[in-house]
């Protein structure tokens, strides 16, 4: 087994347990051909915006960064619907989870592994997607980076999921289908999974993931 005395999984939220990219195809008879790009670039410039208030030591909560980061990606695209606009930013916080995801969450809770998300989102933007996916219930503790208001990559965010929870760095299995955020995980001590789902090249970084998965499915039979 290559996880060691796991008592806690945490995962990432956007893109590892809800679908990032349903937002945008929810809009595909308007967008067509540029839905893909939009979705892309979307993504791209949020985590940009995270890393960059970060370093400026700047912070906004996430609603902000994801009207922000859309904002650029609209005036990208020369696309200029404000209805649009607005319907984007609804269904972001209804994104769709992936289908492994309620059946894996479930697996965990029979194995007495507990569950958290640990993610970059807003306290209400977290509660309503978790909430409009079905799996509220099936997690122990939702934390937000709000908490110390720093984004992910940083060792404060990691932290808390350690204090919240209760439990050694060593003992938990961070799960995120982010390299960076794998990477990030890593370097401050957690056990990773990384759920490689686009067939990502690894990050070259020194801080590896203990396993590399295309999903969730397998999860419970490593960890407990």
């Amino acid at each position: 087994m290559p996880f060691k005395n796991i008592s806690a999984c945490v995962f990432d939220a956007y893109g590892t347990l809800l679908d990032i990219n349903s937002a945008a195809a929810s809009c595909n008879d308007e967008l067509g051909e540029k839905a893909g790009p939009l979705a892309e670039m979307w993504r791209a410039k949020q985590l940009q915006y995270t890393w960059l208030r970060s370093l400026m030591g700047k912070h906004t909560d996430f609603r902000e960064v994801t009207e922000s980061s859309l904002d650029f990606t609209l005036k990208a695209l020369e696309i200029s619907d404000s209805g649009l606009r607005a319907r984007l930013l609804d269904f972001f916080k209804i994104l769709t989870p992936f289908d492994e995801v309620k059946p894996m969450l479930e697996e965990l809770g029979r194995a007495g592994i507990k569950t958290a998300i640990l993610s970059n989102g807003s306290p209400e933007m977290l509660k309503s997607a978790t909430t409009s996916a079905g799996i509220d219930g099936l997690l122990d503790m939702v934390l937000s980076v709000e908490e110390v208001g720093v984004y992910k990559p940083s060792p404060k965010v990691y932290q808390l999921a350690v204090d919240r929870l209760g439990i050694a760095a060593k003992n938990i299995c961070f799960v995120s289908a982010n390299g960076w955020d794998a990477a990030g995980a890593s370097a401050f001590g957690f056990q990773v999974a990384w759920i490689n789902r686009a067939g990502q090249v690894p990050e070259q970084l020194p801080f590896k993931p203990v396993v590399e998965l295309k999903d969730l499915s397998g999860l419970t039979e490593l960890v407990a």
